[in-house]
């Protein structure tokens, strides 16, 4: 609402106050005006033909009883009309006024809308004297406000992120073809290591973009499909991707995979399992181990993954669920982007679930997953 909208409110709101005190007024001078001449012709009559000396006249009584009412009368709508005035006005005055004052946090959560922008997202109207409608609007304003700069900051800092990603393997790609394409006695094999360089690079940035696509297509959307799906069958699924990499790096792995039905997107399951299996593998050190358990409950079906690996703070392990998070040296794999957990979280809230980790005592981390279990 801009000024001129809270000038109209408050010219409308004087308008409908002043109007009721008029209406009651014109009503209680008529209600006045009708008892008074009730009052006046109650007055006891004298017998016909009585008269009465007024000033030295004679004059008849009847007559005396009809100027009376009438007097009466004329005088009450005379006062009654001055009184009208100067009620209607009071009460116009006094609304005008009180107005002003009411209004004053509107116009207020008015001038900071009109003041906000991208820049000055910090600005908030604050605590409000009066406590009624109008400081739980504020309030409100506030509380939409945070979540807004919440919104915008994460939206700048996953760009700047995003950004910095990308430009690694394209950096990569330029910096070969420059220097191939300068050695003019490059040959055959230098060409094709230039090649396996620049493929190298561009499979990251193509798992990268993929990984956004899909982060953006699941955070905060609803599923495109819904149907039974076993957890022990998805991790199965999804280990077959990873196997190769495990046995290559001499990890040992246990599973404990018990029928856990949920309901949702396959895909969408297989994703989770995939991300949590992957970052298992390449985070974990030459050696480590890996466990995978799979549980069906009453009301949640649980995957838990837990793997070797690095120390970590316990304080940052939030974090690693927040877009190209990386928990430190001991866990960083040169082929990931940190979009794994935020892809993981972003799918299981799709589900109606949640999912939580922990750091396992001498390193490593502990990922657990809860999906409604399917009736």
């Amino acid at each position: 609402m801009n000024l001129s909208g809270a000038r109209s409110l408050r010219a409308r709101v004087t308008l409908l106050a002043t109007g009721l005190v008029a209406l009651v007024s014109v009503l209680l001078l008529w209600l006045t005006w009708n008892l008074v001449g009730d009052a006046v012709s109650a007055v006891p009559q004298l017998p016909p033909g009585t008269t009465v000396r007024v000033d030295g006249v004679e004059v008849d009584a009847s007559a005396v009883t009809e100027h009376l009412r009438v007097y009466a009368r004329n005088r009450v709508l005379l006062f009654g009309a001055v009184a009208f005035c100067f009620v209607v006005l009071a009460a116009g005055i006094l609304a005008w006024t009180f107005t002003a004052r009411v209004l004053r946090p509107l116009r207020e959560i008015s001038g900071t809308a009109r003041r906000l922008s991208i820049e000055s997202m910090g600005e908030r109207i604050g605590e409000v004297r009066t406590k009624d409608e109008l400081a739980e609007l504020a309030e409100t304003f506030d509380d939409m406000l945070d979540r807004l700069q919440a919104a915008f900051d994460a939206q700048r800092h996953f760009v700047a992120n995003a950004s910095h990603e990308l430009r690694t393997p394209l950096a990569v790609i330029r910096t070969e073809l420059d220097v191939t394409l300068a050695d003019e006695q490059a040959d055959e094999a230098e060409l094709r290591r230039m090649a396996g360089v620049v493929r190298d690079a561009t499979e990251r940035a193509e798992r990268l973009v993929g990984s956004l696509l899909l982060l953006a297509r699941t955070d905060g959307a609803g599923l495109v499909a819904r149907e039974p799906v076993d957890l022990a069958v998805i991790v199965a699924s999804a280990w077959r991707a990873v196997r190769a990499e495990a046995e290559k790096r001499g990890i040992r792995t246990e599973f404990a995979t018990q029928g856990a039905a949920t309901f949702g997107d396959p895909a969408l399951l297989e994703r989770i399992a995939g991300n949590l299996l992957e970052n298992a593998v390449r985070h974990n050190v030459d050696g480590g181990w890996l466990d995978v358990v799979t549980q069906a409950g009453p009301q949640w079906s649980v995957l838990r993954v837990r793997s070797s690996g690095g120390l970590l703070d316990p304080a940052a392990v939030p974090e690693l669920f927040e877009p190209f998070r990386r928990a430190g040296v001991a866990r960083t794999a040169r082929t990931g982007a940190g979009l794994g957990l935020s892809i993981v979280r972003a799918a299981v809230q799709a589900h109606g679930g949640t999912v939580s980790a922990e750091p396992v005592v001498g390193g490593g981390l502990s990922v657990t997953v809860h999906l409604p279990a399917l009736p």
